[in-house]
């Protein structure tokens, strides 16, 4: 073959390659949002009604945050709505039971007494987010368990969810963003 049939060959496969490319990328876009690539839900949360946990909250979110994929918690700007309320109150902590989707309404109110009995505000905080996100308590329960709340004892720290936890909170949030579970909306109180 002459250098100069060879270079042209080589010049069209190329050309070719290059058409190509676009095309086949094209066509994975839609097939991987019908394999269930999973979607970021953002939730907003408001904790400016939350004075003395701000450090607890922000640990808490960030827990989250860092152990799931397809959720993710954003502090809402001033003035902007927000789908989770977090409150401080003196009685004991409780959230509603969720999960909140978009636009809908949950409430985290952080009580005192908790901590007045020694237990964790990181841990309380995380622990009454995840029930926003649709987890029920799981008492009595081991410190590795953040849904076993006050259950676990005042020396439990653990704010992180296991695995199971995590999966939960991830299946919640796999695209079903209309489901609604008969319990969801209730109020569930962490009085030991």
């Amino acid at each position: 073959m002459s250098h100069s049939k060879w270079f042209t060959t080589i010049g069209t496969a190329a050309a070719i390659t290059v058409i190509m490319a676009p095309a086949a990328q094209a066509v994975s876009t839609p097939d991987a949002a019908r394999t269930g690539a999973a979607a970021v839900t953002t939730l907003y949360y408001d904790a400016t009604r939350a004075a003395g946990w701000e450090a607890a909250v922000s640990a808490g979110v960030a827990s989250w945050n860092a152990n799931t994929k397809n959720v993710k918690l954003v502090a809402a700007r001033p003035g902007t709505r927000a789908e989770i309320q977090i409150v401080a109150t003196t009685g004991w902590p409780q959230a509603t039971l969720g999960p909140v989707r978009p636009g809908g309404q949950a409430r985290v109110e952080l009580g005192s007494q908790a901590v007045t009995e020694g237990h964790d505000k990181t841990r309380i905080a995380a622990h009454e987010i995840g029930h926003n996100l649709g987890l029920p308590d799981t008492k009595p329960g081991p410190c590795s368990q953040l849904m076993s709340g006050s259950s676990a004892g005042t020396t439990c720290k653990n704010a992180v969810p296991n695995a199971a936890e995590r999966s939960r909170v991830e299946s919640a949030y796999a695209g079903r963003t209309t489901a609604h579970d008969p319990a969801e909306g209730h109020l569930l109180v962490d009085a030991s």
